[in-house]
């Protein structure tokens, strides 16, 4: 062999090797493009398919050659056929390059969401377009996440709480217009936290939210906002961002106006007040005579005292200053115990707002008894208060919590009445729970009947003719309100027992 021939076949060799090396890579595209989860088509100029990859199979349920020499412009969504159609010279006579998102038809009937990069192959020396390359792939569940994003937003946009979005250093870098409008906000510019929370919610959110939020996710109460003019009371639920890629310190805020809720409950406080308040009175006339007699007493007293000292002065003109001391020391005595019970039944009747302290339980059941004394020595009917001597301190308004025992006094002594064996009214409290004493009133009266005991406390209920209906049912707002209760105990065996629920100081 000669050289011509030697460099011949080495040539040939080298071809060889090349071709095969080409058909390897080749090999290896097509084993990539058939791997893919990602749709690799290729198109005519009209859309026809040229090719398919294995992933039609799953993506749209067909197989590869059901989709060969098929027009793809007959698999797209209507409303998204002629946009593509529209724009499509830019694929053919511009860049080559376009990607597009749009619904295609599987062969199960149903749309998948595409998102389609298609570049043109043109002829390198005449321009002509040989071919069109796409490269598709299913992208429903990001349209769908989107459009869920989108509708939320669109929730927040037009929602009339106040919406704020916080970034790093307190700054809200969004707000919804509710909140725009309400506070002046710029659509643009970040605005201080400062600018919009009172001071005390201010350091709440700094101090407390914001920590909690950042451990737990979430947290929710009561806040104060502001303008210019005025205070918002809102309920806020602050929300930590903690998707994906979120950045630490980013806060959602959620702001209800709460100011109609707040009126609304004040007026309620104020008309529940007035209502106590004519129960009090009503009940004061009831003790009238016992009022009577709570002034007759001192003054009757006095009166004795005092012509004592007058006939002393009588008898000896000039009587010595010892001689006028014990007169004197009793007439101050009584003047005294007239001036506490006068102040105590004007404190029982006058117009006031509850306030609940710490206080001692046998001093408010012995001032009820108090008033309501003369009418049980009227009617013959013991008042036995037996209140043990450890009890702790409850928390109560004084005034609130006479006028109920006060008001279930009365009826126990109504109800005694009615039983001619009736001698005792039982007063007793225990402690029967943490940091609860029940005290208990029971009467010897026939009892309240069962088919009367679900409806005793509803207003303007009652069993006596002359009753209006509405002691037992302000004395159970009256015990609510001071975060107690009162109930009727259905196993009482003599008569009718009424359990009063209060909250002490200490656990027990």
């Amino acid at each position: 062999m000669n050289d011509a021939e030697a460099a011949l076949m080495a040539k040939v060799a080298a071809l060889e090797a090349r071709n095969a090396a080409l058909e390897e890579e080749k090999r290896h595209y097509q084993w990539l493009a058939e791997s893919t989860t990602d749709l690799i088509s290729r198109h005519a100029r009209d859309g026809t398919f040229l090719y398919a990859s294995q992933a039609a199979r799953e993506l749209l349920g067909y197989e590869p050659e059901e989709l060969m020499g098929r027009s793809a412009y007959q698999l797209f969504h209507p409303a998204d056929l002629s946009d593509l159609l529209n724009k499509s010279p830019r694929v053919y006579y511009h860049d080559g390059f376009y990607q597009q998102t749009y619904r295609f038809r599987a062969k199960a009937g149903h749309y998948v969401w595409f998102e389609t990069t298609s570049r043109t192959r043109r002829d390198a020396d005449t321009g002509e377009l040989l071919d069109i390359l796409c490269v598709s792939r299913d992208v429903g569940r990001r349209i769908e996440a989107e459009a869920t994003r989108e509708r939320l937003a669109q929730v927040v946009e037009s929602t009339t709480d106040y919406v704020l979005f916080l970034g790093p250093n307190q700054q809200i870098f969004s707000a919804n217009e509710a909140a725009r409008r309400c506070f002046a906000l710029p659509s643009a510019t970040p605005t201080a936290l400062s600018a919009l929370y009172q001071t005390e919610s201010l350091r709440l959110l700094e101090e407390v939210v914001f920590p909690a939020v950042e451990r737990y996710g979430s947290w929710s109460g009561e806040l104060e906002m502001r303008t210019d003019s005025t205070s918002v009371p809102v309920l806020s639920v602050v929300l930590a961002h903690r998707s994906r890629g979120a950045e630490p310190g980013h806060f959602a805020l959620l702001n209800r106006d709460i100011s109609a809720r707040k009126a609304a409950e004040a007026q309620a406080r104020r008309h529940q007040e007035q209502i106590a308040h004519a129960n009090r009175l009503a009940a004061a006339g009831e003790l009238a005579s016992n009022i009577a007699h709570e002034l007759n007493q001192p003054l009757g007293a006095i009166a004795n005292y005092t012509s004592g000292a007058l006939l002393k002065c009588q008898q000896q003109p000039a009587p010595s200053a010892s001689e006028l001391q014990l007169p004197l020391e009793r007439i101050d005595e009584q003047v005294q115990l007239l001036a506490q019970r006068l102040r105590h039944l004007r404190s029982f009747v006058r117009k006031r707002s509850h306030q609940v302290s710490p206080l001692a339980l046998a001093e408010v059941v012995n001032a009820a008894c108090q008033l309501c004394d003369w009418q049980y020595q009227q009617a013959s009917i013991s008042l036995s208060p037996k209140l043990p001597a450890n009890l702790p301190r409850i928390y109560a308004d004084p005034i609130a919590l006479e006028q109920v025992i006060v008001n279930l006094l009365l009826n126990a002594l109504a109800a005694s009445r009615r039983n001619c064996d009736a001698k005792t009214v039982r007063i007793s409290a225990q402690r029967s729970g943490q940091r609860q004493v029940t005290l208990s009133v029971e009467d010897e009266g026939h009892g309240v009947d069962e088919t009367h005991q679900q409806t005793i406390f509803d207003a303007f209920f009652t069993t006596r003719d002359e009753g209006l209906g509405m002691g037992l049912a302000i004395s159970r707002t009256l015990m609510e309100s001071m975060g107690g209760a009162l109930s009727l105990r259905t196993t009482s065996a003599n008569g009718a027992c009424f359990d009063i629920s209060l909250r002490t100081e200490t656990d027990t």
